[in-house]
């Protein structure tokens, strides 16, 4: 992450999704649970829940939604365009970031655009519950732009521990006028996740380019988790600058651009050495 790796064209501090799909399946049977007990015994335990892993895309999402419904491809987004969603002004009718990450009970009367609705409900109550607007506030932002900083704690943290940092490093960039030049940010304008990151990819026009452009993404990037969300508006003290994903485990944090440069290095000995 951040402009740490130029020459090598890789990037660090990238998406890691895989670790954290069993800490993902606890979190969101815990949100869901008892609302899929409840419709559970309505439909006699026929019930079909859809799990929405924490990260995950809108257009995942709605891909996953069409699969579980048995309805074309395609249909959950145009359903998304015309169901009216309890969002904010900010996201101009799009759910990107209130897709809650959850277990949805799915039934024959489930219905893409109502399954939706369900989401964003949920990513509402969970943000009431967790206070997001008054955290929002007191670091200076309204509660989407909190969820939009939740979004790239989600994309970009190695584990769950790392989120917090990983928060104040958004925070401590924004705070200095610095850009935050984000893979993950870039990689959502590419619709793609990946490790390396090239000169030319940064070049890219977009808005959600953060190498190019200053301040947040337009939108979030993914839909965040509680875990996320809670990191984006109470970071830890720090003077964090940099991070950089050495390996898995081990994201090393640091306010000096020298110190950034020697970690990027090992990152970049550490990839030549694995397998593919």
């Amino acid at each position: 992450m951040t402009d740490s790796s130029r020459g090598s064209g890789r990037r660090t501090g990238l998406t890691r999704r895989g670790w954290i799909l069993l800490g993902a399946l606890a979190l969101v049977l815990l949100v869901g649970a008892a609302v899929l007990v409840l419709v559970l015994r309505e439909t006699g335990g026929k019930a079909k829940p859809l799990l929405v892993p924490e990260g995950r895309r809108a257009e995942q999402v709605y891909a996953a939604v069409d699969k579980r419904l048995g309805v074309a491809p395609g249909t959950t987004r145009r359903a998304a365009s015309r169901t009216p969603l309890a969002l904010p002004a900010e996201a101009r009718g799009n759910p990107e970031g209130y897709l809650f990450p959850a277990t949805y009970p799915v039934t024959g009367k489930t219905t893409p655009g109502g399954l939706l609705a369900y989401m964003v409900d949920t990513a509402n109550r969970r943000l009431d519950q967790d206070r997001v607007g008054e955290g929002a506030r007191r670091m200076r932002m309204t509660a989407y732009q909190a969820v939009i900083v939740a979004s790239i704690v989600q994309a970009e943290a190695d584990t769950a521990a790392d989120m917090g940092k990983v928060s104040r490093v958004v925070h401590n960039r924004l705070a200095k006028g610095m850009p935050l030049q984000m893979d993950s940010t870039l990689n959502y304008a590419l619709d793609r996740s990946t490790l390396t990151t090239t000169h030319a990819d940064t070049r890219t026009d977009s808005p959600y380019n953060t190498y190019a452009r200053g301040g947040l993404p337009p939108t979030p990037i993914g839909n965040p988790g509680g875990q996320a969300l809670k990191a984006a508006i109470a970071p830890p003290p720090g003077d964090w600058l940099y991070f950089v994903t050495v390996a898995p485990g081990d994201t090393r944090f640091t306010a000096d651009y020298a110190e950034q440069q020697r970690n990027v290095e090992e990152f970049n000995k550490t990839r030549a050495r694995t397998p593919g």
